[in-house]
C-alpha cells in the first residue's frame, strides 16, 4: 500500500466506527436507566467481566468506574471458574460485556449470579443470547459492521461497548456528585494527580508571609520584601485584611529618592489578587499564567493564611 492508500484505509475505519457509534442513541433507553440505577444502589462493588476483546474493554471500564467514584473490579471469566468467584459477594453486582452474548467462558459467572442472587447486568448485540436472557437487565446495541475488511476482527463492536461503558461510568459520576477535587484521592500520581492537589497542601504558611500594614513606611516594606524573597509584599489594614499588594514592578515604577518615606498604602496596588486554600494547583497555575504574576496570596475572608510562588506549582507539575 502506498501513502495515499494507507491514509484512505485509516479514514475508512474511522468512518465505519463513527457510523456504528451513532446507532447507540437508541440503546440509551429504559434498560440503560435500569442498569445505572442498579449499580448506583449497589452497596458493594461492580464486578466487570468479559472474555477476549470484550474482556479488555471490561477491564478498562472497571478502571474508569473505580476512578470516578464507583468501586469496581475486573474478574476474568477463566480465573472466575478457578476460584475467583469467591471474590464476588452478595453486596456486589455483575456487569458483563460480550458482543455475541454466547461466550461459554461466561457461563460459570452467569450461573453463580443466579444461584446466589447477585444482580447480573450485561451489554451485548444479541438480545436472544444466553447472557441476555439470564441477565436482570441487558442493554442491547445494534450489531455493527466491523471495521475489519473481513468483518471479523472486533473493532466497531468493541468501540461501541467502550462508549456504553463510559456512558455508564460518567452518568454515575454525575449522580454521585463527584467533583474535580475528588480526583486527587484516586489519582495521587501522574500529571492529573499533581494538578488536583490543593494549594493548602503546598503553600508557605503564616510565618513565611511577606506582610506589612498600610501605614508602615516603604523602608520597612523593602526590608520585608528582601527578607521573604517572594517578590511582593501584602498590605494589611487594621483588621489584618489584605487590602493591597506591592510587587517588584510597583517598586520600579515608583522608584525615586523619596520612596522610602512614603507609606505602603500610597504605593500599593489596591486590588490584590488572591485564592482560597481549596483552589487546585492546576487552577492556580492557570490563573497565574493568565494574570502574568509569580506569587499569589492564599486568603480566608480576605485574611492571608499562606502564599504560593509559581515555582512551587511548576515543581509539582513537572
Amino acid at each position: 500500500m502506498n501513502k495515499q492508500e494507507i491514509i484512505k484505509e485509516a479514514k475508512r475505519v474511522l468512518s465505519i466506527e463513527l457510523k456504528s457509534i451513532k446507532t447507540l442513541s437508541s440503546s440509551f433507553n429504559e434498560k440503560f436507566y435500569k442498569i445505572v440505577s442498579v449499580i448506583f444502589k449497589t452497596k458493594g462493588r461492580v464486578i466487570v467481566t468479559g472474555i477476549g476483546k470484550s474482556g479488555h474493554i471490561a477491564n478498562k471500564i472497571a478502571a474508569t468506574l473505580s476512578s470516578t467514584g464507583t468501586p469496581a473490579q475486573f474478574v476474568h471469566p477463566a480465573e472466575a471458574s478457578h476460584g475467583d468467584l469467591g471474590s464476588i459477594t452478595e453486596n456486589d453486582c455483575i456487569l458483563a460485556f460480550s458482543n455475541s452474548g454466547q461466550s461459554q467462558e461466561l457461563n460459570d459467572i452467569i450461573n453463580f449470579s443466579k444461584r446466589f442472587g447477585v444482580p447480573l447486568l450485561s451489554v451485548s448485540s444479541n438480545k436472544n443470547s444466553f447472557l441476555s436472557n439470564k441477565s436482570d437487565y441487558s442493554l442491547i446495541f445494534k450489531k455493527p459492521q466491523e471495521a475489519c475488511p473481513l468483518n471479523l476482527a472486533p473493532s466497531s463492536s468493541t468501540t461501541m461497548s467502550l462508549v456504553i461503558g463510559d456512558a455508564i461510568a460518567i452518568t454515575l459520576l454525575k449522580m454521585r456528585g463527584f467533583q474535580k477535587s475528588n480526583f486527587s484521592n484516586f489519582h495521587p500520581k501522574g500529571n492529573l494527580g499533581k494538578d488536583l492537589v490543593k494549594v493548602s497542601e503546598i503553600m508557605h504558611g503564616k510565618s513565611e508571609l511577606p506582610l506589612v500594614h498600610e501605614n508602615d513606611l516603604m523602608s520597612k516594606v523593602l526590608i520585608v520584601m528582601t527578607k521573604k524573597s517572594f517578590g511582593c509584599v501584602g498590605i494589611l489594614n487594621k483588621k489584618d485584611k489584605l487590602i493591597g499588594i506591592i510587587t517588584d514592578g510597583d517598586l520600579r515604577r515608583n522608584m525615586n529618592t523619596a520612596i522610602i518615606n512614603k507609606k505602603a498604602k500610597i504605593v500599593m496596588n489596591p486590588k490584590p489578587r488572591f485564592i482560597s486554600k481549596n483552589t487546585l494547583v492546576g487552577e492556580a497555575l492557570n490563573y497565574m499564567n493568565k494574570k502574568k504574576i509569580t506569587s499569589l496570596f492564599v486568603c480566608e475572608n480576605t485574611q492571608p493564611t499562606g502564599i504560593v510562588h509559581i515555582h512551587d506549582l511548576l515543581r509539582l507539575s513537572s
